[in-house]
């Protein structure tokens, strides 16, 4: 069992390794993109690839008349209501801030997971919780402690928050039925179509003046393959054998990777605060993942019937 664990806490980490590589990439594709036409481009590259993978090893599997409306719902959540809050932040802050207010993912979970499944957090998993989120402020806030900046970015960056909470709920719900590729497959197709719309009133006429920029499509490429493929197949298997609050608590370390990404890609400091801060995310973050002693028993989804 423990064994089993470590594999599900490592699909949850390399989940929050590829989409903290996605904050830099972001960076880099807007180099040559507007925000709507990485997006885009990014899930109809995901989703080509995701069927043809998913159709060639037999793991795509037909979606039952009852759950389209889940699927749809899932898709709007993320990557749709997601990517609109997430890439156009981006506009206006740093990789790092918009990491750190992704982070706090965590703090909003254990109630949407407490009312809708029934989950509960002990007293080491909120600990930890705190621990953690104080090593983040450390990451990302300068040497007089003082965090600025633009409003607007920081409120769509929350828009990414909530949107997140949202898809981790039906995300547990469905994979009761279905397996990580079916999943990832249709909400990348649902997540295009509901983006067509507006990269066609807003971005298509000056996409299509814009000349092809090498560097800024290669990241777009990146984002398709490791963050909208392999990110969501690790983490749907995380919450599916953790649960939503453990998997999530993992969203924590995206800063830590982000300001190291951050300062070897794009030369962002890294300092003696940032590094203190570092060490807090992974202390509170072990903290976060200690068990209690067996009181009477929480009653936990078992999802075993799937294969990712």
């Amino acid at each position: 069992m423990q064994n089993n664990n470590l594999k599900y806490y490592g699909a949850a980490l390399l989940a929050m390794f590829f989409w903290s590589f996605s904050f830099v990439w972001f960076k880099i594709a807007y180099r040559g993109y507007e925000p709507m036409t990485v997006v885009l481009i990014r899930l109809c590259l995901a989703t080509a690839i995701m069927f043809v993978i998913a159709k060639l090893i037999g793991k795509l599997q037909p979606i039952q008349k009852g759950d389209w409306k889940w699927m749809f719902l899932l898709s709007f959540f993320e990557p749709f209501l997601y990517f609109m809050g997430e890439s156009f932040g981006l506009k206006y802050v740093s990789p790092t801030v918009a990491a750190v207010i992704v982070a706090t993912i965590p703090l909003f979970t254990p109630l949407a997971a407490l009312y809708f499944h029934k989950e509960k957090m002990s007293w080491a998993n909120f600990t930890g919780l705190l621990i953690s989120f104080a090593g983040v402020s450390l990451v990302v806030l300068d040497n007089s402690f003082q965090f600025s900046a633009s409003p607007l970015g920081v409120a769509l960056e929350f828009l990414a928050v909530l949107s997140t909470l949202g898809y981790a709920i039906i995300l547990k719900k469905l994979t009761h039925n279905y397996n990580g590729f079916t999943i990832i497959s249709y909400q990348n197709l649902f997540g295009s179509i509901l983006f067509l719309p507006f990269w066609l009133v807003f971005e298509a006429g000056k996409t299509f003046q814009t000349p092809f920029h090498q560097e800024a499509f290669m990241a777009i490429v990146k984002l398709a393959i490791f963050a909208s493929i392999l990110g969501f197949i690790f983490f749907t298997y995380s919450i599916r054998n953790l649960g939503i609050n453990k998997s999530n608590m993992f969203i924590n370390t995206m800063p830590v990777f982000v300001v190291i990404f951050s300062f070897f890609i794009l030369g962002e400091e890294i300092n003696i605060q940032k590094i203190t801060g570092i060490v807090g995310v992974i202390a509170g973050l072990f903290i976060a993942q200690l068990k209690r002693r067996k009181i009477k028993a929480i009653k936990k989804v078992e999802i075993s019937n799937i294969e990712i």
